[in-house]
């Protein structure tokens, strides 16, 4: 698994992640109960990962979309 995309920002979670479910790339979305925890607060970021086989092309559709400037480092 790649990270993809790691933010704070829940609207951009679930953007991406509607994104990714329209081109049919599986994805998981992990830290997204740590909320319990924080307390709703949003300090603690979510991570967007996928399959080392798809990350070229999910890579691909965030920056076609936009989010380019969202994406993790490449390693």
């Amino acid at each position: 698994m790649k990270e993809l995309v790691r933010t704070n920002d829940i609207v951009l979670v679930s953007a991406v992640g509607a994104l990714l479910d329209g081109a049919d790339i599986h994805h998981l979305v992990l830290d997204q109960n740590m909320s319990i925890i924080e307390g709703s607060l949003g300090i603690l970021p979510r991570r967007i990962l996928v399959h080392e086989d798809d990350n070229r092309q999910a890579r691909r559709l965030l920056t076609e979309a936009g989010l380019a400037h969202e994406l993790r480092p490449d390693e």
